[in-house]
Protein backbone atom coordinates (compact mmCIF):
# COMPACT_ATOMS: atom_id res chain seq x y z
CA UNK A 1 0.00 0.00 0.00
CA UNK A 2 1.61 3.49 -0.85
CA UNK A 3 2.52 6.01 1.73
CA UNK A 4 1.75 8.74 -0.83
CA UNK A 5 -0.62 10.66 -2.54
CA UNK A 6 -0.59 14.13 -4.34
CA UNK A 7 -2.00 16.60 -2.14
CA UNK A 8 -5.11 18.34 -2.44
CA UNK A 9 -5.92 22.03 -1.53
CA UNK A 10 -8.39 20.17 1.31
CA UNK A 11 -4.83 19.42 3.35
CA UNK A 12 -3.91 22.86 3.64
CA UNK A 13 -5.71 22.89 7.22
CA UNK A 14 -4.18 19.21 8.16
CA UNK A 15 -0.33 20.54 7.11
CA UNK A 16 -0.76 24.26 8.92
CA UNK A 17 -2.28 22.41 12.25
CA UNK A 18 0.96 19.84 11.42
CA UNK A 19 3.26 22.26 10.88
CA UNK A 20 2.51 24.49 14.11
CA UNK A 21 2.27 21.29 16.29
CA UNK A 22 5.90 20.30 14.99
CA UNK A 23 7.22 23.46 14.58
CA UNK A 24 9.47 23.07 17.78
CA UNK A 25 10.41 19.40 16.25
CA UNK A 26 10.92 20.77 12.62
CA UNK A 27 12.68 24.19 13.16
CA UNK A 28 15.94 23.15 13.40
CA UNK A 29 15.79 21.13 10.35
CA UNK A 30 14.19 24.06 8.21
CA UNK A 31 14.77 27.33 6.93
CA UNK A 32 12.95 30.05 8.57
CA UNK A 33 9.87 30.75 7.56
CA UNK A 34 7.16 33.90 8.34
CA UNK A 35 4.44 33.49 10.55
CA UNK A 36 1.94 32.95 7.26
CA UNK A 37 3.52 29.67 6.40
CA UNK A 38 2.23 27.94 9.63
CA UNK A 39 -1.67 29.66 8.61
CA UNK A 40 -4.15 27.51 6.62
CA UNK A 41 -4.15 30.18 4.03
CA UNK A 42 -0.38 30.20 3.59
CA UNK A 43 -0.73 26.39 3.91
CA UNK A 44 -3.22 26.71 0.89
CA UNK A 45 -1.25 29.14 -1.39
CA UNK A 46 1.83 27.18 -0.61
CA UNK A 47 -0.68 23.94 -2.31
CA UNK A 48 -1.78 25.47 -5.23
CA UNK A 49 1.75 26.95 -6.09
CA UNK A 50 3.25 23.65 -6.15
CA UNK A 51 0.22 22.02 -7.73
CA UNK A 52 0.73 24.32 -10.65
CA UNK A 53 4.47 23.42 -10.67
CA UNK A 54 3.62 20.05 -11.24
CA UNK A 55 1.36 20.69 -14.10
CA UNK A 56 4.61 22.67 -15.27
CA UNK A 57 6.54 19.88 -15.05
CA UNK A 58 9.21 21.79 -12.55
CA UNK A 59 8.60 19.42 -9.86
CA UNK A 60 6.49 16.43 -7.70
CA UNK A 61 4.79 16.80 -4.34
CA UNK A 62 3.46 14.42 -1.90
CA UNK A 63 1.62 13.90 0.89
CA UNK A 64 2.98 11.18 3.81
CA UNK A 65 0.27 8.69 4.93
CA UNK A 66 0.25 6.67 7.73
CA UNK A 67 -3.24 4.80 7.11
CA UNK A 68 -5.21 7.63 5.59
CA UNK A 69 -3.82 10.55 7.77
CA UNK A 70 -1.21 13.23 6.73
CA UNK A 71 1.71 12.85 8.32
CA UNK A 72 4.03 14.78 6.37
CA UNK A 73 5.48 15.63 2.71
CA UNK A 74 7.90 14.68 0.04
CA UNK A 75 8.90 16.83 -2.70
CA UNK A 76 10.80 16.45 -6.05
CA UNK A 77 12.32 20.28 -6.18
CA UNK A 78 14.09 22.06 -9.05
CA UNK A 79 13.15 19.21 -11.72
CA UNK A 80 15.75 20.05 -14.53
CA UNK A 81 15.22 18.57 -17.85
CA UNK A 82 17.74 18.42 -21.00
CA UNK A 83 21.35 17.24 -19.91
CA UNK A 84 20.38 16.85 -16.46
CA UNK A 85 16.91 14.85 -16.08
CA UNK A 86 17.82 15.76 -11.98
CA UNK A 87 16.11 16.77 -8.92
CA UNK A 88 16.39 17.50 -5.67
CA UNK A 89 14.68 15.32 -2.99
CA UNK A 90 13.08 17.13 0.08
CA UNK A 91 10.55 15.66 3.39
CA UNK A 92 9.43 16.21 6.61
CA UNK A 93 7.60 14.06 8.85
CA UNK A 94 5.81 14.92 12.18
CA UNK A 95 7.10 13.81 15.10
CA UNK A 96 4.74 10.89 16.60
CA UNK A 97 5.56 8.92 13.47
CA UNK A 98 9.06 8.84 13.36
CA UNK A 99 10.81 5.38 13.25
CA UNK A 100 8.33 3.30 11.81
CA UNK A 101 10.07 3.19 8.30
CA UNK A 102 7.45 5.57 6.72
CA UNK A 103 9.52 7.82 5.36
CA UNK A 104 11.82 5.06 4.30
CA UNK A 105 9.33 3.84 2.29
CA UNK A 106 8.31 7.82 1.03
CA UNK A 107 11.71 8.09 -0.12
CA UNK A 108 11.67 5.06 -2.17
CA UNK A 109 8.10 5.11 -3.76
CA UNK A 110 8.86 8.90 -4.86
CA UNK A 111 12.43 6.96 -6.40
CA UNK A 112 10.17 5.37 -8.31
CA UNK A 113 7.97 7.90 -9.50
CA UNK A 114 11.28 9.59 -10.15
CA UNK A 115 12.68 7.46 -12.49
CA UNK A 116 9.78 5.36 -13.72
CA UNK A 117 7.12 7.58 -14.49
CA UNK A 118 9.15 11.34 -14.93
CA UNK A 119 11.89 9.45 -16.34
CA UNK A 120 14.98 11.66 -14.49
CA UNK A 121 18.57 10.11 -14.62
CA UNK A 122 19.39 11.40 -11.28
CA UNK A 123 17.93 12.33 -7.62
CA UNK A 124 19.80 14.64 -4.98
CA UNK A 125 19.51 15.41 -1.83
CA UNK A 126 20.75 16.82 0.98
CA UNK A 127 21.18 16.58 4.99
CA UNK A 128 22.64 19.00 7.74
CA UNK A 129 26.16 17.31 8.10
CA UNK A 130 24.07 16.39 11.58
CA UNK A 131 21.18 14.81 11.00
CA UNK A 132 22.23 10.90 11.27
CA UNK A 133 18.69 10.02 11.20
CA UNK A 134 17.74 11.60 7.78
CA UNK A 135 21.10 10.22 6.51
CA UNK A 136 20.05 6.65 7.07
CA UNK A 137 16.39 7.05 5.59
CA UNK A 138 18.44 7.40 2.15
CA UNK A 139 21.26 5.26 2.56
CA UNK A 140 18.43 2.67 3.70
CA UNK A 141 16.42 3.76 -0.37
CA UNK A 142 19.98 3.10 -1.66
CA UNK A 143 21.13 6.54 -2.09
CA UNK A 144 25.18 7.27 -1.50
CA UNK A 145 27.16 10.17 -0.53
CA UNK A 146 29.05 11.79 -2.56
CA UNK A 147 30.93 14.74 -0.63
CA UNK A 148 30.06 17.27 1.93
CA UNK A 149 28.92 21.53 1.20
CA UNK A 150 30.29 23.47 3.41
CA UNK A 151 27.95 26.15 4.25
CA UNK A 152 25.56 25.08 1.87
CA UNK A 153 21.74 26.23 3.04
CA UNK A 154 20.55 28.90 5.46
CA UNK A 155 18.87 26.21 8.00
CA UNK A 156 17.74 27.10 11.72
CA UNK A 157 18.73 30.84 10.77
CA UNK A 158 22.52 30.31 9.92
CA UNK A 159 24.62 28.63 7.04
CA UNK A 160 25.02 25.56 7.43
CA UNK A 161 27.23 22.30 6.57
CA UNK A 162 25.29 19.37 4.65
CA UNK A 163 26.82 16.04 3.30
CA UNK A 164 25.07 15.13 -0.18
CA UNK A 165 23.59 12.28 -1.31
CA UNK A 166 22.72 10.88 -4.85
CA UNK A 167 21.21 7.93 -6.44
CA UNK A 168 21.36 6.98 -10.32
CA UNK A 169 18.17 5.41 -12.50
CA UNK A 170 18.75 1.83 -13.05
CA UNK A 171 17.46 2.98 -16.44
CA UNK A 172 18.80 3.66 -19.70
CA UNK A 173 16.90 6.95 -19.97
Amino acid sequence: MSVLRVPDPADAEVLADLWATNREHLDPWSPERNADFYTVEGQLDLLERRLEAMVQGRGAYFVVLDDDRVVGEINLNDLVRGAFQNAHVGYWLAADVQGRGLMTRAVEEITTHAFDVLRLHRLQAATLAHNERSQAVLRRAGFESFGRAPRYLKIGGQWQDHVLFHRFTPHDV
